[in-house]
C-alpha cells in the first residue's frame, strides 16, 4: 500500500506536466488514482472520519445530485454516463488533501514543479510571440508548435490555444513557492517580474478571459495581501507597461487595416500588409478573420455567439427549471429540438453552454445549481477555517477566483482537460491553505 500510495503521489506531482501534453495522460492519472484512493480509505478505514467534513458531505451530496437528475433527462445515457464518472473529478482535491500531498516534502517539489513550468510557458509563448510575420501570423514555439488560428498563441499545448488559461489558473500557486522561500521572501522585482510576465502573456495570447481573471486576482491580492502589496503594485504597472510596449512596437498589433467589424464569431475582417515573396519591392496583402472585438460583442451581446449560446441556456432552464435537461445534454438537445435549434441563427449548437454557472443551471436545474453554490460556500470556508497561514489563505482565495469568476466564458467541467486542471488546483489550494511556515 505504501508503494502504491508513493507511486501515485509521483504522479500526481507530474500532472501539471501532464496537462501540457494534452487530457489523455492526466485524465488516465487521476482514473486510476480514484480506485486506489477507495481502496485506501476503506482499507485505513478513514471513511467514516472524512465524512464528518462538511466539504465532503457536499462534494459527495453534488455528486448524487448529478445522478438523480439523470434519471428526468433527455438523453439518459449522456446525462447518466457523465454523472458517474465525474466523481473522478470531485475526489482530486480530497486525493490530494488526504493522500498524496500529505508529506509537506511533495507538495513543495509539486509547486516547484509548477513554477518551473509557469516560467517556461512564458518563455516559449514569447518565443513564439517573437517569431512572426504579417503573412502567417505566429510561428513555431521552442517545441516546433504552430498556430493554427492567426494571432493566436499556442506556447507548447499542440494545437489548443490555452498557454493563458494554463499560466493564469497556476501561476499563483508559483508566486505562493517563492514567497515561501526564505531567500526569495521579501525578493520584490523578482515576485513582480514573475507576475508581471504571466499578466503579459495572458495579454498575448489573445485569451480575454484569462487576462481578465488574473488580472482581477492581482488586485484582490492587493488589496488584502498584506506584506506584498509593492510586489503586486509592480507587478501591475509592469504588466500595464510591457503591454503597452507590445502595441506600440509588435507588427501584429499594427501591420493591418480593419475591413469590417462585427459582433459575429471570427467576425472582425482585416487586411495584412507584407513584402511580396516574389518581389521584395512591393507589398502584398491578405484579408483574415479574426476574433470581434469585445466592444462589438457587448453592443450587439444579442447576436453574438455568446449571446446567442447564453439565450439558449436559459430558454432551455425556463423549461426545465428543477432538473435541468441533462448533464451533457446541451448539444444533443440543440441539435434535436427545433424550438431550440432555430435559436441558434448565426452558428452551430455548441458543445455546452460556455459558463460553468450556465451550464449546471441548464444541464442540472436548480438542484444542481444551488448544490454546486454550496460547494463553492464550503469549498471556501474550508479554506478560510484551515490551520495555516493568513497570506496562503487568501491566495488560495485568489486562486479560487479565477477558476469560478461568474462572468466570464469557460470550458465544460465535465470535459477532460478543463475537469482536471480545476479540481487539482482546488486541491492544491485548500493544501496550501494550512501552511503556516517557510519551506
Amino acid at each position: 500500500m505504501q508503494l502504491s500510495e508513493k507511486f501515485f503521489s509521483i504522479l500526481f506531482l507530474l500532472i501539471p506536466l501532464f496537462l501540457i501534453t494534452g487530457p489523455a495522460l492526466p485524465d488516465i492519472v487521476i482514473s486510476l488514482a480514484l480506485i486506489f484512493g477507495i481502496i485506501y480509505f476503506v482499507y485505513h478505514k478513514e471513511y467514516l472520519e472524512l465524512i464528518k467534513i462538511n466539504f465532503i458531505r457536499i462534494t459527495i451530496i453534488f455528486w448524487l445530485s448529478l445522478i438523480i437528475i439523470s434519471f428526468f433527462s433527455y438523453n439518459k445515457t449522456n446525462s447518466f454516463q457523465d454523472a458517474l464518472i465525474f466523481i473522478r473529478f470531485l475526489f482530486i482535491p480530497i486525493l490530494c488533501y488526504f493522500i498524496f500531498f500529505k508529506k509537506r516534502e511533495l507538495f513543495k517539489k509539486t509547486l516547484f514543479v509548477i513554477t518551473i513550468l509557469v516560467i517556461f510557458v512564458c518563455i516559449d509563448s514569447f518565443y513564439q510571440f517573437l517569431n512572426y510575420t504579417s503573412e502567417n501570423g505566429f510561428g513555431k514555439d521552442l517545441l516546433g508548435y504552430k498556430s493554427n488560428w492567426y494571432g493566436r498563441l499556442t506556447g507548447p499545448f499542440g494545437d489548443e490555444l490555452i498557454p493563458g488559461s494554463y499560466i493564469s489558473k497556476f501561476g499563483l500557486l508559483g508566486f505562493a513557492f517563492l514567497i515561501s522561500i526564505k531567500k526569495f521572501e521579501n525578493k520584490i522585482i523578482f515576485h513582480s517580474i514573475y507576475l508581471s510576465s504571466i499578466l503579459f502573456i495572458c495579454f498575448i495570447s489573445g485569451e480575454r478571459m484569462a487576462f481578465s481573471t488574473f488580472g482581477l486576482s492581482l488586485i484582490f491580492l492587493f488589496l488584502f495581501l498584506n506584506g506584498f502589496r509593492k510586489s503586486i503594485f509592480l507587478s501591475i504597472i509592469f504588466g500595464i507597461f510591457f503591454i503597452f510596449l507590445a502595441n506600440y512596437l509588435h507588427p501584429s498589433y499594427n501591420d493591418f487595416k480593419v475591413i469590417e467589424s462585427t459582433q459575429y464569431h471570427q467576425g472582425k475582417k482585416i487586411e495584412k500588409f507584407f513584402e511580396c515573396n516574389n518581389d521584395k519591392d512591393k507589398i502584398c496583402s491578405k484579408i483574415i478573420d479574426i476574433q470581434p472585438s469585445f466592444y462589438e460583442i457587448i453592443k450587439n451581446f444579442k447576436t453574438s455567439a455568446y449571446g446567442e449560446i447564453y439565450l439558449l441556456s436559459f430558454k432551455m432552464f425556463l423549461d426545465n427549471p428543477v432538473t435541468g435537461i441533462g448533464i451533457n445534454n446541451f448539444k444533443f438537445l440543440c441539435n434535436h429540438n427545433n424550438t431550440y435549434k432555430i435559436m441558434m441563427v448565426h452558428y452551430e449548437c455548441a458543445s455546452h453552454p460556455h459558463n460553468i454557472y450556465i451550464q449546471w443551471l441548464t444541464e442540472g436545474g436548480l438542484i444542481v445549481f444551488i448544490l454546486f453554490i454550496l460547494y463553492l460556500i464550503f469549498l471556501i470556508s474550508f479554506i478560510i477555517n484551515n490551520s495555516g497561514e493568513k497570506k496562503y489563505k487568501i491566495i488560495s482565495i485568489a486562486i479560487i477566483i479565477i477558476m469560478f469568476w461568474p462572468i466570464m466564458s469557460t470550458g465544460s467541467l465535465i470535459k477532460n482537460w478543463y475537469g482536471v486542471i480545476t479540481f487539482f488546483i482546488i486541491g492544491l489550494s485548500i493544501y496550501l491553505s494550512k501552511f503556516k511556515n517557510n519551506f
